[in-house]
C-alpha cells in the first residue's frame, strides 16, 4: 500500500477508535444519568404518596386512576402474604415480584430496578415499605421506560451519524493533507525515475521550507553536483582526446616510416636515429600527459596526513629537483617555516610544476625567485611573462598561450597546481613579476609555530 494510503488508513483507524470510545462513554454516561433521574423521581413519588396510601392500603388511600396518570406512574400495594391491591379502574399489566414481596416482609426499601411485564413492556420499579394495623405492606411505584429508551435510541443514532460523518470528513481531509505532505516525496520519486530513464540531471523546483523542502534542496544540490561532475568529465575526456590525438598520430607516422624502411630502405643516413629519438620524446610526452590526466581525474578531497608537515621542506625538495633541470639558472630561495596539514607528494608536485614553468621560460643565466613568507609562496622568473588576456585562463585544462604553443608540456601542469591547492584549502593566482616575468602566488593555511608532534 502506498505511504499516503497507509497514513490515511492509520488516521481513520485512530479517529474511529476515538469516536467509538467517546460515543460509548457519552451513551453510557447519559443512560446512567437518565436512569438515576428516573429513580430519584420514583422514590420521591413513593415517599409523597406513602402517607395517603398508609391510611387505606386496600383502596390505596382513595387515589384515582387520573392522579396516577398525571404522575405518569402505576401504583400497587403488596402485602407481605402476597395480597395485591390496585387503584380501582386503573389498568396495568405489572405484577409484583420477589423483590417487592421482600420489601414488604423486611420493611426495607428496594433498590430501583427494571422489570418486564407480561406484555413485554419494561418498567422501572421501586418499593416503599410501610405498616398498617400490624400488617407489613409495600407501595410499588412503576414508570414505563418507553420514553427513556426512545431518548437513548435517538442519542445513539445521533452519535452514530456524527461519528460516521466525522470519520468520513477526517478520511477526506487526511487524504488531501497526506497528498500535499507527500507531494515533495512523489516529486523526488518521479525525478529519480526520470533520471534513471532519460539520464537527465534536472533539479526539482520547490518553495517549501519544512523538512521535506530541505530534503528536496539536498536532492537538488546532489543533482547539480552530479551534473557539474559529469560536465567536467565530459570536458576532460574531450580535451584529453584532442591532446592525445597529436602524439599518437605523430608516433604512428614515425613507426610506419620505420616499418616501411625495413623493406625499402628509403630513409637517408641518420634519419632512422632521429625518428627513434622523436618517438622516445613523444612517448615521454605521452606518459607525462597520461600521468597528468590521472592526477586531474581524482575528484576526492585530500585526507590530511596524521601529522603536520613543514611546507618549507616540501618547497626545498621541489627546488632541488628544479635545479637539476635548470642548469645555468640562478635560484634565489628564501623559505620561512610553514606547518600545514596535507599530502607532501601532491604538494611537492604542484610546486615542481610551478618551478618547471619558471625554468622553461627563463632566459639563460636568469634568476628564479622562490620566497615563502608566512603562508604565502611566490615563484617568479625573468622570462617573457604572461599576457594580460591569458591571465584568466592559465589554470584551465589544456590551455596554452601563443607564447607556449611551441614549448614542451601537456597543458595540464597549472591545472594540477590549482586542483591541489584548492583541495588543501588554499588558493593560487598568476600575475606579473617586478622583473618582467611571470609570478605565481600560492596561499596555504598553516602556522609558523610547529605543533608539538613535529618539534
Amino acid at each position: 500500500m502506498p505511504l499516503g494510503r497507509r497514513l490515511t488508513a492509520l488516521t481513520v483507524l485512530s479517529l474511529s477508535l476515538v469516536v467509538l470510545a467517546v460515543g460509548t462513554t457519552a451513551y453510557v454516561t447519559t443512560r446512567w444519568s437518565l436512569y438515576r433521574q428516573l429513580d430519584n423521581e420514583l422514590l420521591s413519588v413513593a415517599q409523597s404518596m406513602q402517607s395517603s396510601v398508609q391510611k387505606d392500603p386496600q383502596s390505596l388511600g382513595g387515589l384515582s386512576a387520573e392522579t396516577a396518570a398525571i404522575a405518569g406512574v402505576s401504583l400497587l400495594v403488596v402485602r407481605a402474604d402476597g395480597t395485591i391491591s390496585a387503584i380501582p379502574g386503573a389498568a396495568t399489566s405489572l405484577s409484583p415480584g420477589p423483590t417487592e414481596l421482600a420489601a414488604a416482609s423486611t420493611q426495607l426499601v428496594s433498590e430501583p430496578h427494571t422489570v418486564t411485564s407480561a406484555t413485554g413492556q419494561q418498567f422501572r420499579v421501586v418499593a416503599q415499605p410501610f405498616t398498617r394495623d400490624d400488617q407489613s405492606y409495600a407501595l410499588v411505584v412503576a414508570r414505563p421506560l418507553t420514553g427513556t429508551e426512545e431518548t437513548l435510541r435517538q442519542l445513539w443514532l445521533v452519535l452514530l451519524a456524527v461519528g460516521i460523518v466525522g470519520v468520513a470528513g477526517v478520511a477526506i481531509g487526511g487524504w488531501v493533507v497526506g497528498n500535499q505532505a507527500l507531494s515533495p516525496i512523489r516529486q523526488l520519486s518521479r525525478a529519480v525515475a526520470r533520471i534513471t530513464e532519460t539520464d537527465e540531471l534536472q533539479p526539482i523546483p520547490t518553495s517549501a521550507t519544512d523538512d521535506l523542502g530541505n530534503l528536496t534542496d539536498s536532492f537538488n544540490t546532489m543533482v547539480n553536483s552530479l551534473a557539474s561532475s559529469r560536465e567536467r568529465q565530459k570536458r576532460l575526456i574531450a580535451d584529453a582526446g584532442h591532446e592525445l590525438r597529436t602524439p599518437l598520430t605523430s608516433m604512428r607516422t614515425n613507426v610506419e616510416l620505420l616499418v616501411a624502411d625495413e623493406s625499402r630502405h628509403m630513409l637517408p643516413e641518420g634519419a632512422r636515429h632521429e625518428i627513434l629519438q622523436d618517438v622516445a620524446a613523444q612517448l615521454g610526452e605521452f606518459t607525462s600527459l597520461v600521468g597528468d590526466l590521472v592526477q586531474l581525474s581524482r575528484e576526492d578531497k585530500v585526507t590530511p596526513a596524521p601529522e603536520a608537515l613543514d611546507f618549507a621542506e616540501v618547497v626545498r625538495a621541489a627546488v632541488t629537483r628544479a635545479r637539476r633541470r635548470g642548469q645555468g639558472l640562478r635560484f634565489d630561495v628564501e623559505l620561512d617555516p610553514l606547518f600545514i596539514m596535507g599530502e607532501s607528494d601532491t604538494l611537492e608536485r604542484a610546486v615542481t610544476n610551478l618551478l618547471d614553468n619558471a625554468v622553461k621560460f627563463s632566459p639563460p643565466g636568469g634568476t628564479v625567485r622562490v620566497h615563502l613568507e608566512g603562508d604565502i609562496l611566490r615563484i617568479s622568473d625573468e622570462g617573457p611573462g604572461i599576457a594580460d588576456e591569458d591571465l584568466p585562463h592559465v589554470f584551465d585544462r589544456f590551455y596554452r598561450s601563443d607564447r607556449a604553443r611551441n614549448t614542451p608540456g601537456t597543458g595540464l601542469g597549472l591545472s594540477i597546481v590549482a586542483h591541489t591547492v584548492q583541495s588543501h584549502g588554499g588558493w593560487v593566482k598568476a600575475g606579473h613579476a617586478a622583473e618582467g616575468g611571470a609570478e605565481f602566488t600560492m596561499m596555504l593555511p598553516g602556522t609558523a609555530v610547529p605543533p608539538e608532534d613535529i618539534v
